[in-house]
């Protein structure tokens, strides 16, 4: 008998960790190779995690509502054939946790030291902000302290110092200068954003959900992260919303789904990032990466979820081939049959915010990509024309929220002028949608 790991996948590009919303197996369980094991929410996608082999769960190593990075091991599995290994390599990879000695007691170490494991993510995230581990309580399996205990003192704002011992009735704490920054700009925001709130009879409290808490961690980070710049244009759609409204009827009987405005919308901003790649780009800390490919992620909102799958190559596909992949990714989203690779590789944001009725927005930047439009309700306002004369126009804003660390407001602006320009130049007569 061998027992084999099964270990937190990748359910998405820039995904790092996943929460374990149901297992579907027990202990003792006979599982054959591709069965689901569990239930995963992202902050992207719902997933479940298959076997990568056949044989008896030894143990679930994870619980329900667990957090996990991706490479930690969620539960080991026996299988017939080989030798018994243990559920932990002695030589740690990329993906193991790796071994680090701390003490329990800063002030008061045991005689011999203990070995405590952590995993990359959790290192690399307490090296970035200081946090002394010896100092902070784990709520994973067997104490191990995961990346969710951490991300919770970074937001509290409390985080442990090291300690030196200079006597016995004195301390004096290790200060980490590039911790401070994170810590106060963190601090103020996580005690305003969870206070001590007074239930009254008669209040409801609503459990916060694993999507939602995703959801709220990846805004934080995206926020916290990324220096939001924003602005707006103003866009003439009376040539377009004609046009769409000529052909709307005759396009949904013949090809069985709805010829929406955001289609015309998306279309004209992938060919507006082909002029300006810039706009197409990512942080990578010591580096700006311009994508070659044009993704352009849209937002689908359900009662209790928000969900961004990703139209692939949007600037080589046709106003009709844009529109039917918005129908079918709307209707996986709301069927919850949304897959993880509908989730993978975008590069730029299209919200349709104007489907509810909004003018003016700023989006959260979907990180770690470079900016977000916002396409506003098309609303009829009195126009001031060329001629001077006043007329009744459908017209639209666009709100991008860009990252200032790889955007300027030059490229954007001219880069917000090009969609406008070929919104505006929308007509039966220059536009195809096949």
């Amino acid at each position: 008998m061998a027992i084999e790991q099964i270990k937190m996948p990748q359910l998405g590009e820039s995904v790092t960790e996943g929460t374990i919303s149901k297992w579907l197996v027990s202990v003792g369980d006979q599982v054959n190779k591709y069965d689901p094991l569990a239930e995963v929410m992202t902050d992207k996608v719902n997933a479940e995690v298959p076997s990568s082999f056949a044989g008896t769960i030894k143990e679930l190593i994870a619980a329900e509502g667990d957090t996990l990075a991706v490479g930690e091991i969620i539960c080991t599995i026996e299988v017939e054939g080989g030798t018994e290994v243990a559920a932990e390599a002695s030589t740690p990879t990329s993906e193991q946790p790796v071994e680090a000695t701390a003490t329990k007691s800063p002030v008061s170490p045991p005689a011999s030291d203990t070995k405590v494991r952590y995993s990359p993510a959790v290192l690399k995230l307490s090296q970035e902000h200081g946090i002394d581990l010896t100092q902070v309580t784990g709520t994973g399996a067997e104490g191990r302290i995961t990346r969710k205990d951490l991300l919770k003192i970074i937001e509290s704002g409390q985080i442990p110092k090291p300690v030196e011992a200079t006597g016995a009735a004195s301390q004096t704490a290790v200060v980490q200068p590039t911790a401070q920054p994170v810590a106060q700009a963190v601090s103020s925001q996580a005690q305003a954003a969870v206070p001590a709130i007074p239930v009254a009879p008669g209040d409801i409290e609503i459990p916060v959900t694993g999507v939602r808490k995703a959801i709220a961690a990846n805004m934080l980070r995206s926020k916290h992260e990324a220096p939001h710049a924003w602005t707006m244009v103003e866009v003439d759609a009376t040539n377009l919303v004609e046009y769409r409204n000529s052909i709307k009827d005759e396009f949904k009987k013949k090809e069985g789904f709805n010829l929406t405005f955001f289609a015309f919308f998306v279309k004209a901003v992938s060919q507006a990032l082909k002029e300006f790649p810039q706009i197409n780009s990512m942080w990578g800390g010591d580096k700006i990466i311009q994508k070659k490919d044009i993704n352009i992620s849209i937002a689908v909102a359900t009662d209790d979820a928000l969900f961004v799958p990703v139209i692939k190559n949007a600037d080589e596909k046709t106003i009709k081939g844009i529109a039917r992949e918005i129908s079918e990714l709307a209707v996986k989203v709301r069927t919850g049959k949304l897959k993880a690779e509908d989730m993978q590789g975008g590069t730029f944001t299209v919200n349709n915010t104007g489907s509810f009725g909004s003018v003016q927005s700023m989006g959260i930047i979907n990180y770690p990509q470079a900016a977000i439009l916002q396409v506003e309700s098309i609303v009829k306002r009195p126009v001031v024309m060329n001629n001077g004369m006043i007329a009744v126009r459908d017209m639209v804003n666009l709100c991008m929220s860009l990252d200032h660390r790889i955007l300027d407001g030059l490229v954007c602006g001219r880069f917000l002028q090009r969609v406008k320009e070929i919104i505006e130049n929308t007509s039966k007569s220059n536009t195809s949608i096949y």
